[in-house]
């Protein structure tokens, strides 16, 4: 069916961009029974959503014209969970209304909300945003909802899981009630059910169905990896794809940070983004990518959804997601619109179940493969130089000239095998990877059965250099030797701690396994050796006094006896010691209950406190009134009392004691009266109690009188 819209202008963008064929969201939107009603749109990440409701909105603005009018207030409204999503509905708006004159205005948390009201004060035909943002806009009178005419809402169902259900109704109560309004879900439960039945009117409920695992333009690829080589298979399938660009999915942002310093450092020009970046980061990653700057992305489910890079071919779920819808939305950013892809998981033995039952969760069944070898690896390096374009291109004149130098100078295979060198230079080297095996699955698994006894072939002894002067424990044995051997402990059989040694065994199905993957050294020196001769290659000194036996029953040599001495206890005579040296020496030798023994029988025993009647029956109220005690008359610096302090001088009028001094005289050395005021050296006044104030004066802090010289 091929792709008509009603808009003339709609239609020349859809071409230029090779839309021939509509999806079925786009198809069921544009149907004629659609025209002009509330949608409940059901469909997928990767359906063509995005374009679906671009062409219902510019059906109920435009019509058939294809322009239009002056911006003033908004006429549609879309709101998306994240930003990223946001800013992706904005970039697609733009082609698809570049003949229309859209005037299209994203508001979005981390940008510049002044920019953003500016643009809005220029008017707008179209607005995207995040809810929390449109709110903000809305509550400070910068935003005008009141010529709206549609309202949409994209991946509603994680709106609501985010807790913007507060927001979007903030939002829609401000919107005119006569609006058309669109809701698009990847799910609908009861919660979209019900915002769509208080905000929509005689809703059209469009369910598209799904195709075989949500996607079939995707091809799932299961991989085994060894539980510590995560890193090394990330790096083998991005080099055995070879994709322009690709994504790798990580649950934490400590991990994303820690594989993208990894890529870098194997030479892969690779890009992170997770939520801990501001907005302007995670702006110039994404435009690194679209700009071919960058080929990988690591990510953390902040950019499951709504993120469309050109030429995505491959994503890598390096960490399994917590549930088949967000491995689903982690898929879908590949095989969008038409486009193929490749969804590669990579599964450690214990993460086994997981994946078996999140393939289920999508109906999907694929068979499980090991991750690329670097022999893989190297093969279609060499197919893929042959079909380099530096060497199938038509070469210029020049560059003839050129190569028949190098022929005159070089023989041919010493040319070749320069470029074969120069083009290997410029990629990755790969890893070496293990295949951990297939394992057992849960209907395959038998019942654990008893091990044979040691040395009757039921099953293999292994050693390891860790004994019981390392504080060797099974709890953090068992883990160690599952990690080192990829093995689960079920394979696990008895296991022995000596003194400086440790020698557990291993199923026989299982040992030759093991031994491959556990024979050597460890990352802390712990090293794991094969023991053919079971615990009796063990030397007499290594097998003294076994700690623990795991699985089997207890040891049960003779111990060494205790002795007191160079005698066995049970032989040793019994001591009695001095009967004055024992407590209570006066204690009767007769048995007498505690009540009739009086203290004087007891020794030892303290005596008890008289009896003290309460206060109120000794007459005292604790609330009476009592006389102060008597206070100690104060004394004075030098240890004398008040009253053996000198006379005051007349006319003084300061305060405490003073030494006795003269009356001072005048120049003709006649006593001078006193004028009812204390008067200080000079005819100054005293400072207080005789204390220096800091500033410059006489004895008793004068300052001096008049103004300052100028």
């Amino acid at each position: 069916m091929a792709f008509t819209t009603s808009n003339p202008a709609l239609g020349r963008a859809l071409a230029a961009r090779n839309y021939n064929d509509p999806t079925p969201v786009q198809a069921a939107v544009a149907a004629a029974e659609t025209a002009g009603r509330d949608l409940l749109v059901s469909a997928q990440t990767g359906s063509g959503k995005t374009v679906a409701f671009g062409l219902a909105i510019a059906e109920t603005l435009l019509g058939t014209q294809e322009r239009f009018g002056p911006a003033a207030t908004p006429l549609a409204l879309v709101v998306a969970p994240t930003r990223e999503l946001a800013l992706q509905v904005q970039r697609e708006f733009v082609w698809l209304f570049a003949e229309t004159g859209a005037r299209i205005v994203s508001c979005v948390g981390g940008m510049d909300a002044r920019a953003e009201q500016r643009q809005l004060d220029y008017g707008a035909h179209i607005v995207v945003g995040t809810p929390g943002r449109l709110r903000d806009h809305l509550e400070r009178g910068r935003l005008d909802l009141s010529a709206l005419r549609v309202a949409v809402l994209d991946e509603a169902d994680e709106m609501l899981d985010l807790g913007f259900r507060e927001d979007l109704e903030f939002i829609l109560d401000a919107t005119p009630p006569e609006r058309r309004s669109l809701l698009f879900s990847a799910t609908l439960p009861r919660g979209i059910l019900a915002l769509a039945g208080r905000y929509q009117t005689d809703a059209l409920r469009v369910e598209v169905a799904n195709t075989v695992g949500g996607h079939a333009d995707i091809e799932y690829r299961v991989m085994r990896i060894a539980p510590k080589e995560m890193e090394h298979a990330v790096v083998n399938v991005l080099r055995f794809y070879e994709s322009p660009t690709a994504m790798v999915f990580c649950n934490t942002r400590s991990v994303v940070r820690h594989l993208h310093a990894t890529l870098q450092e194997r030479g892969f020009s690779a890009v992170s983004l997770s939520g801990e970046l501001s907005q302007n980061d995670r702006n110039q990653a994404l435009q690194a990518l679209r700009d071919g700057r960058a080929r990988v992305c690591v990510a953390t489910d902040v950019a499951a959804r709504g993120i469309d890079l050109p030429n995505l071919g491959l994503v890598i779920h390096a960490e399994l997601p917590n549930d088949a819808e967000s491995l689903q939305h982690r898929s879908g950013r590949t095989g969008r619109a038409g486009r193929k892809g490749v969804s590669v998981l990579l599964v450690p033995p214990m993460r086994r179940r997981r994946a078996t039952d999140l393939m289920a969760g999508l109906g999907i069944n694929v068979a499980w493969t090991a991750a690329p070898s670097p022999e893989e690896i190297g093969q279609l390096d060499r197919e893929r130089l042959l079909r380099d374009p530096l060497l199938t291109e038509e070469v210029g004149e020049d560059e003839l000239v050129l190569g028949r130098d190098l022929l005159a100078a070089y023989t041919p295979e010493h040319i070749a095998a320069a470029l074969a060198r120069l083009y290997r230079s410029r990629l990755p080297a790969p890893e070496e990877v293990e295949d951990p095996g297939e394992g057992r699955t849960l209907r395959e698994r038998a019942p654990r059965r008893d091990f044979a006894a040691p040395g009757e072939g039921g099953s293999t002894w292994f050693r390891l250099n860790i004994g019981r002067t390392k504080n060797a424990d099974p709890r953090w044995l068992l883990p160690l030797i599952c990690r080192r051997g990829n093995i689960t402990k079920k394979e696990i059989g008895a296991i022995r701690i000596f003194e400086n040694e440790t020698a557990f065994e291993i199923q026989a199905g299982a040992a030759e396994a093991f031994g491959r993957a556990a024979l050597g050294s460890g990352g802390k020196g712990e090293v794991i050796e094969p023991l053919p001769g079971g615990l009796s290659s063990l030397s007499d000194e290594g097998r003294a006094g076994p700690r623990r036996s795991f699985g089997k029953p207890r040891d049960e040599r003779p111990r060494e006896p205790r002795s007191y001495g160079d005698r066995p206890r049970e032989d040793r005579p019994r001591e009695e010691r001095p009967r004055e040296d024992r407590a209570f020496t006066d204690r009767p030798r007769t048995f007498r209950p505690r009540e009739e023994r009086g203290a004087e029988e007891r020794p030892g025993t303290a005596p008890k406190k008289p009896y003290r009647k309460p206060d109120e029956a000794r007459g005292f109220d604790p609330l009476a009134e009592r006389p102060a005690p008597a206070r100690p008359r104060a004394k004075s610096f030098e240890g004398k009392s008040f009253e053996d302090r000198p006379p005051r001088p007349e006319g003084f009028k300061g305060k405490g004691a003073r030494p006795a001094y003269a009356p001072r005289t005048d120049e003709g050395g006649a006593p001078r009266k006193p004028s009812g005021k204390a008067e200080g050296a000079a005819g100054k006044k005293p400072g207080k109690s005789g204390k220096p104030n800091g500033k410059p004066g006489g004895a008793f802090g004068d300052k001096p009188k008049g103004k300052p010289g100028r």
